[in-house]
């Protein structure tokens, strides 16, 4: 698993997850915190979806098109999903700016 979603999870939602753990334990227990969100602290999860910037739009549409299923197992997946998005973005930007040639540099 990679530790840097890991990280990346652990200061958005303000949690405390083991960074040596695997991908299904990361959801396992993703599942679980968003779980106590949605029935103890709905707001502190909205707070945190928007910090992360999960899509509204595909997080209602995939609730609609799956209704039933458990919706914190559907919302951690669209954490890890952003998260990751996040981490492959900023490194191909650290890409791009170590192919500037260095005098093209600000």
């Amino acid at each position: 698993m990679d530790t840097n979603l890991i990280t990346d999870i652990n200061q958005s939602l303000e949690i405390s997850l083991p960074v040596t753990i695997s991908g299904e334990e990361l959801r396992e227990k993703l599942v679980a915190h968003i779980n106590h969100l949605i029935n103890h602290d709905f707001e502190k999860l909205v707070f945190y979806l928007y910090r992360i910037d999960v899509n509204e739009n595909k997080m209602r549409a995939l609730l609609e098109q799956r209704e039933g299923e458990n919706a914190a197992g559907l919302i951690a997946d669209l954490i890890i999903e952003r998260q990751s998005e996040k981490i492959k973005s900023r490194q191909e930007f650290r890409q791009r700016d170590n192919d500037i040639d260095e005098n093209e540099k600000w």
